[in-house]
């Protein structure tokens, strides 16, 4: 029996892939990082709980990622953890380039001092294009990353290939674009979408606030990108591969079907705070999955369409459940509201920055005197 050791089990794409791998026969151990509240919801949703060793870590301490290889002796390593909301690696940019960037190099350089002969997968991420001026990326197009995150994704990209040709170790990094699925956190925008028109339609909430409608992506079904990451480890040369669909649709997009499929007009319910706009907003994305096809034999069976209405009708199901008293793991009632939220562009972060410049202005004033314009 083969044994694999993912980080991040507890994430999205780390939950599918150990559900994928269970099927294939694989002996499951999982990270995850010991937190007051066990966040293991994902788990316990896909019935895959008591399936999995799972073996308390954190990225930034190499002891405790040494003890995870040592435990495990894995075959296969897919790290697929990472700090992965975008906009929250503009307001904690340090620690955001340290988890998702520099642990990954503490991760391989544990493989290579304890000599283990595993297989290595790395999530990178579409985000490194940022704004590069192509209308469809590939493994060749330039980088040309806009956020925190997207940085400290390239040089764990970059930090894979010195590991390859440097040790010779068989460490790969699939190029993913955006996926989505029913267990994506509430933080991104396409489960923010899909339950918050779910709440609307309860009668739970009569708004939806969102940022950036115009914004591009390319969207997939993250269960089916995770069979495209493990075919990536069983290939006889490690190669990097873009996962993506193809297609490019905007957040407006995803929100007018959202809305058609509970039968209610979007514009009646949807409102635009400047505070979900990024510093530095990407506008298009879209990922040309070619040598995927060609090399992997992997190509996407469900498309947007589908994807927005398999998220959608998951959280219709999931109020109505609760509604019901009915109990399940679950993520949605856990999270604070965002109007207690107060990050860099909230609006009182905003107006108490601008009142402490009126004061520093009129002490200038009181103290100065009026300023004087000469011609």
């Amino acid at each position: 029996m083969k044994k694999v050791l993912i980080t991040g089990i507890t994430g999205q794409d780390g939950a599918y892939l150990a559900q994928y791998l269970l099927s294939k026969g694989y002996k499951i151990y999982g990270t995850f990082r010991r937190i007051s509240t066990p966040n293991f919801w994902r788990l316990q949703s896909l019935g895959i709980y008591s399936k999995i060793n799972l073996i308390p870590a954190d990225l930034l301490d190499m002891g405790s990622m040494l003890e995870a290889v040592r435990v495990s002796d894995p075959d296969e390593v897919y790290n697929m953890a990472a700090s992965s909301y975008v906009s929250t690696s503009f307001e904690q940019a340090i620690g955001n380039s340290e988890i998702t960037g520099l642990a990954v190099t503490k991760f391989l350089e544990a493989l290579r001092v304890l000599r283990v002969d595993a297989k290595f997968y790395q999530a990178s991420s579409s985000e490194m294009y940022g704004n590069n001026g192509c209308t469809i990326q590939d493994e060749q197009t330039p980088f040309y990353p806009s956020s925190p995150y997207a940085a400290a994704k390239l040089y764990a990209h970059g930090i894979v290939n010195v590991y390859k040709n440097s040790y010779n170790m068989f460490a790969v990094a699939g190029i993913l674009f955006n996926h989505e699925s029913p267990l994506r956190g509430m933080e991104f925008v396409s489960r923010k979408i899909s339950n918050g028109v779910a709440e609307i339609a309860m009668g739970l909430k009569d708004e939806l606030v969102l940022g950036n409608l115009y914004a591009k992506r390319d969207w997939g079904y993250a269960a089916e990108y995770m069979e495209a990451v493990h075919l990536m480890l069983q290939q006889d040369k490690p190669e990097d591969y873009v996962i993506s669909t193809g297609e490019a649709h905007s957040v407006l997009d995803f929100v007018k079907l959202a809305f058609d499929i509970v039968g209610l007009t979007w514009k009646k319910y949807v409102k635009i705070n400047k505070r979900f706009f990024r510093p530095f907003e990407v506008d298009y994305l879209c990922g040309n999955n070619k040598k995927a096809k060609r090399k992997l034999g992997w190509e996407p069976k469900i498309k947007f369409e589908k994807l927005v209405k398999l998220m959608v009708n998951e959280d219709m199901n999931r109020w109505k459940m609760f509604v019901e008293g009915k109990t399940f793991p679950w993520d949605a009632p856990l999270y604070p509201s965002e109007a207690k939220l107060i990050t860099r562009s909230s609006e009182e972060n905003i107006n108490s920055k601008i009142k402490k410049l009126k004061n520093r202005q009129t002490q200038r004033m009181v103290k100065n005197g009026p300023s004087i314009k000469y011609k």
